[in-house]
């Protein structure tokens, strides 16, 4: 059967991948040869949501998806600039007549694929967008009165119900061709950002791969149990693989299904099920963003718009470096510092922290996390900081303040995660990490008094709620 285009190139984004690709597979079996692009950013030195750890993760994506190409007959290109003007040059310079790309859920995203699809009718050619980052598009969960959900529950029921789509096999041959000139791959350097010094995951395809197996071999069936507990190896570690498309949500869901089918355990099926619903609560964010992308820059409730916050000072610093004198608070951010990735446990503590206690606006927080998160994804950490601001979509009552001391006796019982990250702390008995230093004695001289009185904070957040209310009744 003759090919539908010659050549097709297809357009890498969040997709770092070959395997259950689905515009790689799509242009694979539908044009005779495949030109794979990537497009590199041409910000330099600083960005509002980015930084080194998350570009490094990137480019030994990168590195790693060229290698896995060439396996399938394909050589990835490298460009940067805006990607409308630079794949009107590739175009023009290869001949290709067809784009193939999957489709980006942020706003940002979704504004160069119009700009794409404006070049590509202007030179004649066919492009082609695909659903790819979610099991469900985020027109296909929505009401009975076709209206997006606010609340997860009732959306999670809904998603729970729909058929999943299978797992796409990766192309046989892509025969790219190979006399196209190419950047070289990049480093960090490409942006003018210092070394991340940081204990970055493995990157790669395979790497993400060797995670979802060790995941669905054992850790997912204990995820009820084991997932708020930072101190124990109780998450899949997926979400930077998810994050850049080193996994397909498809694939993830088919192996977590397939493990859920051959257990007989009920404790361990319960666990998977609570492990799918944390794909189901991606989704959920995701589509928030889509149906309301205003949330990225104005609270998602707009009873919280115009509410008052503190301008960020010295408090502000020592959360982001890990010494507010809050043990678990500061064991997260030393280990964001350290390796790019939090405990999601503690991702709550240290965000209703920062807008609870130190009453510093949530949008300061996000970006933050997004500055320095390998996995950092727009719309969870949206989602995320909200939730915790009480401002978002599904979002704790402001109400209801989480108490860092005894959050980390819940979750942290033995001091395990904390003394890890706090190093300082790992000759006090765990007892004391569980409340504030009597007297104002500190835990050790190297470690600082708690910045703030947690009792005193809870009532002023209150006191501030209550008031911006009143005001706007």
């Amino acid at each position: 059967m003759p090919s539908l285009f010659r050549l097709a190139i297809h357009w890498f984004r969040r997709d770092l991948r070959i395997l259950d690709n689905t515009a790689l597979h799509f242009a694979s079996i539908q044009a005779g040869s495949v030109l794979p692009l990537y497009i590199l950013s041409d910000w330099k030195k600083e960005h509002h949501w980015t930084g080194p750890k998350r570009q490094s993760f990137l480019c030994g994506n990168l590195a790693s998806l060229a290698g896995n190409l060439e396996t399938v007959g394909g050589k990835l290109v490298i460009r940067c600039g805006a990607a409308d003007a630079e794949l009107e040059k590739l175009v023009k310079e290869s001949g290709a007549d067809a784009i193939f790309f999957n489709r980006d859920p942020d706003p940002f995203g979704r504004a160069m694929e119009a700009k794409v699809e404006t070049m590509a009718r202007k030179l004649g050619i066919h492009c082609e967008g695909f659903h790819d980052i979610t099991l469900h598009p985020a027109g296909e969960v929505l009401t009975q009165d076709a209206r997006p959900y606010r609340v997860f529950t009732p959306y999670s029921r809904n998603w729970l119900t729909l058929e999943k789509p299978a797992p796409l096999p990766k192309p046989r041959d892509l025969a790219s061709p190979k006399e196209i000139p190419s950047l070289p791959l990049p480093d960090h350097s490409h942006w003018k950002l210092p070394d991340p010094q940081a204990q970055i995951i493995e990157a790669g395809e395979r790497a993400a791969l060797e995670r979802l197996k060790k995941a669905t071999s054992g850790i997912i069936q204990d995820y009820k149990l084991k997932r708020d507990l930072p101190g124990e190896p109780g998450t899949s570690r997926l979400s930077q693989d998810l994050r850049f498309g080193l996994l397909s949500p498809r694939t993830i869901y088919a192996r977590a299904a397939k493990a859920q089918a051959e257990t007989r355990s009920s404790k361990a099926k319960e666990g998977i099920d609570t492990f799918i619903k944390e794909l189901a609560w991606r989704e959920f964010y995701m589509a928030i963003l889509w149906h309301f992308p205003n949330v990225l820059e104005e609270e998602f409730n707009p009873e919280w718009r115009g509410l008052w916050w503190a301008e960020p000072d010295e408090l502000f610093e020592a959360w982001k470096e890990g010494r507010t004198g809050f043990p678990i608070v500061d064991a997260g951010m030393r280990e964001l510092l350290a390796t790019g990735h939090m405990h999601n446990r503690v991702r709550m503590i240290t965000a209703m922290f920062l807008t609870k206690d130190l009453h510093i606006d949530w949008r300061l927080g996000e970006q933050f996390f997004l500055q320095h998160l390998v996995d950092g994804e727009i719309a969870s950490n949206n989602g995320g900081w909200q939730w915790s601001a009480g401002t978002g979509a599904d979002a704790a009552p402001y109400f209801r303040i989480q108490n860092p001391w005894s959050q980390a006796k819940r979750y942290d019982p033995d001091g395990r995660y904390t003394k890890k990250w706090v190093p300082e702390l790992r000759d006090v008995p765990a007892e004391k990490l569980y409340e504030a230093p009597k007297d104002a004695r500190p835990l050790n001289k190297a470690y600082p008094l708690p910045c703030v009185d947690h009792r005193e904070e809870r009532d002023r957040t209150l006191a501030i709620f209550k008031k911006h209310k009143e005001r706007t009744r």
